[in-house]
């Protein structure tokens, strides 16, 4: 099974300049904890509710002042559409991640897809394993 027919196809993106607090807005709105950063829909970061607080408010940032820009990761791992469901979930699973963007050749963002979406389709022995690597804190 390949991660188009599992991935969620509409995304809520914001553009590099998007103030924090629409941000956090989107968040709490759509029930979310990332939301990607688009331009022309070429993915160009994330930004988690953990950028937000540990990027923008303990460095004593105003939210209101600071933008996507200021606080996203911009490396962001991604998959393909067409890979694997059995291989993203262990590539997840070795990357601690719990969602990853879905982008094409162009580095396009077509879609999101996160570790219970592929769990549902996945070896129930994968699934298990990558849960287990991604909730082991960093260095274990």
């Amino acid at each position: 099974m390949q991660v188009r027919e599992v991935m969620t196809p509409q995304v809520t993106t914001v553009r590099p300049d998007a103030p924090l607090v629409d941000i956090a807005r989107i968040m709490r709105e759509e029930d979310i904890g990332s939301v990607p950063v688009t331009d022309n829909e070429q993915l160009l970061g994330m930004v988690t509710d953990r950028d937000i607080v540990v990027r923008a408010l303990v460095e004593g940032h105003d939210g209101i002042e600071r933008t996507a820009a200021d606080v996203m990761s911009p490396d962001v791992h991604c998959c393909n559409s067409g890979d694997d469901v059995d291989a993203v979930l262990r590539d997840m699973g070795a990357q601690q991640v719990r969602r990853l963007p879905v982008v094409d050749e162009g580095k396009r963002l077509v879609g999101i897809v996160s570790l219970g979406d592929l769990s549902r389709e996945a070896k129930p022995k994968d699934a298990g394993k990558s849960l287990k690597d991604i909730s082991q804190p960093t260095g274990h």
